[in-house]
C-alpha cells in the first residue's frame, strides 16, 4: 500500500510550524523528526483554522 498524498501544502505546514515553534527542527532534521504531540497539534490548529474560515464565510 502506498503513502497517501498530503492533504497541506507544504506552505502551510511550515507556516503552522512556524506558529506553534517548531520550525527550526524541520528545517534541521525534516519532518520526520517532529514529535507526534507536534504533529497533533499541527493538525487540530489546521482544524481550527478551517472551522473559522468556514464559520466567517457563512456570516
Amino acid at each position: 500500500m502506498g503513502r497517501r498524498r498530503g492533504i497541506m501544502s507544504q506552505r502551510f505546514k511550515e507556516e503552522l510550524a512556524k506558529e506553534l515553534g517548531f520550525y527550526d527542527v524541520v528545517q534541521k532534521e525534516g519532518w520526520g523528526a517532529i514529535r507526534a504531540k507536534d504533529a497533533g497539534n499541527m493538525v487540530k490548529l489546521a482544524i481550527q483554522m478551517a472551522e473559522r474560515h468556514l464559520a466567517d464565510k457563512t456570516k
